[in-house]
């Protein structure tokens, strides 16, 4: 079968934006989920181990984590909407058909979400509430698993979307009369473990930042200063921990399973070649402001470190999604598709997108001020 019988059909009406509005929007959104969505992924594993092992410093560091993990998720998941949205208008012919190959797992996503979101409410609440009990602890653990496990099938559903060969395989196997039953996986791709293991180096290296933030700017008046020179301390070691990691998998992806005909488009272009190069040592940055500051985090160190992370998952966002534009363009050049602009629609969605991100700052420094004010009466 030829793979493209399985691309879906373009849509008679035209796109509603231009490939370039909808790209830019689709790695923005990404962006701005991506970074709460690492400090979840890799925060609750933290807060699961250290709120059972942990003593001391490591116990107070789960106890911080959890306290602010129920409006980060929150944060994090209506963020994930944009690149969600944007990616089913763009890459439609090749996101549904994914997603059909493997609908009862990429539905099931809902539900495992909202297991492990009340467990991240359950544990909080036992914290604010000095209880720690059984189920709040189990809670913990059920909500770490939970994320690391929506990891993976989101790592299925986007490393799916590009590779049609998957589509076919998966195709022969679970199809009843030429109808797919939407139990497959991609687990036969090459990129799919390293891709997921990948992110979850890349999630330990923003908890890392976030937990120096934490250490500096929240809560200041309970906040020992030997509390914030072990937060520097550790938040380094876990960021060599997460860097480690993060190059080891990414290494393993880009040279290992990528296809070697996307590694010649890197070469064969010098500024995608330098966008590579830089994304791969931007995370040195990082770990110079953080080694720097071992000794005692100051809030000038800690904000540029902060801008240093979001500038290495914004060059990890816009090269995932050059690589992802190659990978589809060899079926279908969707940036040359016919475009209807939808005028109306794109002015309300950019009105409703800066008035949405305002509220979400505004409630985030409402909440910073009740903390501060919490432990100032403390």
């Amino acid at each position: 079968m030829n793979p493209q019988f399985l691309i879906g059909p373009v849509s008679p009406l035209g796109s509603p934006a231009p490939f370039w509005f909808i790209t830019f929007f689709k790695v923005l959104g990404f962006i701005l989920h991506m970074i709460p969505m690492n400090i979840w992924y890799a925060g609750m594993v933290l807060v699961a181990i250290y709120a059972t092992f942990g003593k001391n410093h490591s116990l107070e560091l789960a106890h911080r984590l959890s306290r602010t993990m129920p409006v980060i998720v929150a944060v994090g998941v209506n963020l994930g909407i944009v690149p969600l949205l944007f990616t089913q208008v763009g890459y439609y012919q090749f996101y549904y058909p994914a997603g059909i190959l493997m609908a009862h797992a990429w539905f099931s996503v809902i539900i495992i979400l909202i297991f492990a979101y009340y467990g991240v409410y359950v544990y909080s609440l036992s914290v604010r509430k000095n209880k720690s009990t059984k189920f709040a602890l189990a809670s913990a653990w059920i909500s770490s698993i939970a994320f690391i496990f929506i990891g993976f099938l989101f790592a299925n559903n986007f490393s799916l979307m590009s590779n049609l060969n998957s589509w076919i395989h998966i195709f022969n196997k679970t199809n009843v009369g030429g109808a797919v039953l939407g139990t497959g996986l991609n687990t036969s791709d090459p990129t799919l473990i390293p891709r997921w293991l990948m992110m979850f180096g890349l999630a330990m290296t923003t908890t890392a930042v976030f937990i120096a933030f934490d250490a500096v700017f929240f809560k200041k008046r309970d906040t020992s200063e030997d509390y914030k020179r072990w937060a520097g301390k550790f938040a380094l070691i876990l960021y060599v921990i997460g860097l480690v990691w993060f190059a080891a998998f990414g290494s393993w992806y880009i040279f290992g399973a990528m296809d070697k005909s996307v590694i010649a488009e890197v070469t064969a272009h010098p500024l995608i070649y330098f966008l590579f190069g830089l994304t791969a040592v931007s995370p040195g940055f990082v770990l110079v402001t953080l080694f720097v500051q071992r000794k005692g985090l100051k809030k000038g160190g800690v904000i540029l470190a902060t801008v240093l992370q979001v500038v290495t998952l914004s060059l990890n966002a816009v090269s995932r999604q050059w690589v992802q534009n190659v990978e589809i363009f060899r079926y279908e050049d969707i940036s040359k598709l016919p475009v209807n602009t939808q005028w109306s629609p794109m002015i309300v969605f950019l009105i409703l997108f800066v008035i949405g991100l305002a509220v979400v700052g505004w409630m985030i420094a409402k909440i910073a001020a009740v903390e501060k004010q919490a432990a100032n009466i403390s």
